[in-house]
């Protein structure tokens, strides 16, 4: 896993004109079966790879953290909802609540999430490679493969399985 994740960046960056070409005639012609596809690219990839080997999307990003997300991991840490926003978050650019700073606040040292299950739904749907009507997530899927090796292995599978 480490070889794949010190090549990432490198190797994303060499594939972005080729995957935004790819993706830009998805839009344009999705097939029936994408989503299908997807869900099987994605299960296969994610009973080969184990993101506590690499957990290089908490280690870099941070998720959007939604009201649901905010009430239902206070709750958890026995907060008022405004309590866990000054404690952990920040409003971005974009008006989200983000993390004030990554590597994430509940990484744990051994790749675990300290709130693993209350986690935000971002977190939850990472690398979001499963998602419904996946040509709409082209420019997240983008970003994606240069922090996700499964993301990147699964739109490199996708590219083989379904020429365009």
């Amino acid at each position: 896993m480490k070889h794949i994740l010190n090549n990432l960046p490198k190797e994303s960056k060499d594939k972005h004109i080729e995957n935004k070409k790819y993706f830009d005639k998805l839009k344009k012609k999705t097939p029936k079966n994408l989503d299908y596809l997807m869900q099987d690219l994605h299960d296969a990839e994610f009973k080969k790879t184990d993101c506590l080997d690499c957990a290089n999307c908490c280690k870099t990003t941070g998720p959007l953290f939604t009201l649901a997300d905010i009430e239902r991991i206070s709750k958890s840490f026995k907060q008022k909802p405004q309590q866990f926003i000054e404690q952990y978050l920040r409003i971005d650019e974009d008006q989200d609540y983000v993390l004030q700073s990554v590597p994430c606040t509940f990484l744990e040292a051994d790749n675990k999430c300290f709130i693993y299950d209350v986690r935000p739904k971002a977190c939850r749907e990472f690398p979001h490679t499963d998602r419904k009507k996946f040509q709409q997530i082209s420019d997240l899927t983008l970003k994606n493969v240069a922090i996700c090796p499964a993301a990147f292995n699964i739109v490199e599978k996708m590219k083989e399985k379904l020429p365009l």
